[in-house]
């Protein structure tokens, strides 16, 4: 049996829980980090022989998050794993609403946990992982779960689509250092689809007055053009699992 390890951000509820249910298959080790727990994922890593560990941290302090991070890679034997992946997936979203009328603190907060947290995470994670046998083996990856909204601006959101839109050219440019090293490493910054999370809700819940988008948000709804968490999530970790994860640094889970 190989051993795989996950390291997952914002696995406690919403897509981050489907994709750390999924993930909670025989042989594979996975690192939870988000505010809060998720009281499911012991039991079900119990009934799979899963391993599952759960830090109760907030990415809005993302340095001292990765120091934690990086010390307990490094403390790792760097045989254990056949593979290791870090899914950079929580974000926060602020309330719809025009820059000029956010919350100081909601923007913020929506920088550090979508942006920095990714960026100090995945330094952590390649900078321990350098000499492990799997980064050796090309067996090493990053997945960062960006948006379309990085891609097609809407008014009101800002900072969330600034964020994505981060995201996804940071992406790009670790690619490029990783084209350049003698055991790269792999990253994607990927699109996940229309999902009906906690976000989703959020958005259709707007001020229309200050969300020129509600209607649209909320017609995506009626029509049925959203997927349930636990869907997104199997095309997720099927993209991860694809031969050609890497090809290319910005991606979309609907891609051939």
């Amino acid at each position: 049996m190989t051993k795989q390890l996950y390291i997952l951000t914002g696995a406690s509820r919403g897509m981050g829980a489907a994709i750390a249910e999924q993930l909670l298959q025989a042989g594979n080790t996975l690192l939870c980090i988000s505010r809060g727990t998720h009281l499911r994922l012991a039991d079900i890593a119990a009934s799979t022989g899963a391993t599952t560990l759960q830090w109760a941290l907030d990415l809005a302090e993302p340095a001292s998050v990765a120091k934690r991070l990086g010390e307990w890679l490094e403390s790792t034997s760097a045989d254990e794993y056949d593979s290791a992946t870090l899914i950079n997936n929580a974000a926060s979203m602020p309330n719809p609403t025009p820059i000029e009328q956010a919350d100081p603190a909601e923007l913020q907060r929506a920088l550090r946990v979508g942006l920095e947290a990714p960026l100090f995470l995945t330094a952590a994670f390649l900078r321990a992982t350098q000499h492990w046998r799997a980064r050796r083996e090309g067996q090493v990856k990053v997945l960062n779960i960006s948006s379309g909204l990085g891609r097609r601006a809407i008014a009101s959101q800002a900072s969330y689509c600034a964020v994505k839109a981060g995201m996804d050219h940071f992406s790009r440019s670790v690619a490029l250092d990783q084209g350049h090293a003698k055991h790269p490493a792999h990253i994607v910054s990927l699109a996940p689809g229309i999902v009906d999370t906690d976000m989703q809700a959020q958005l259709r819940a707007g001020d229309a007055a200050s969300f020129p988008d509600h209607a649209l948000f909320l017609q995506l709804k009626q029509e049925g053009h959203l997927d349930t968490p636990s869907v997104a999530a199997a095309k997720i970790v099927a993209y991860l699992h694809r031969a050609d994860f890497g090809s290319t640094p910005v991606a979309d889970v609907r891609d051939a």
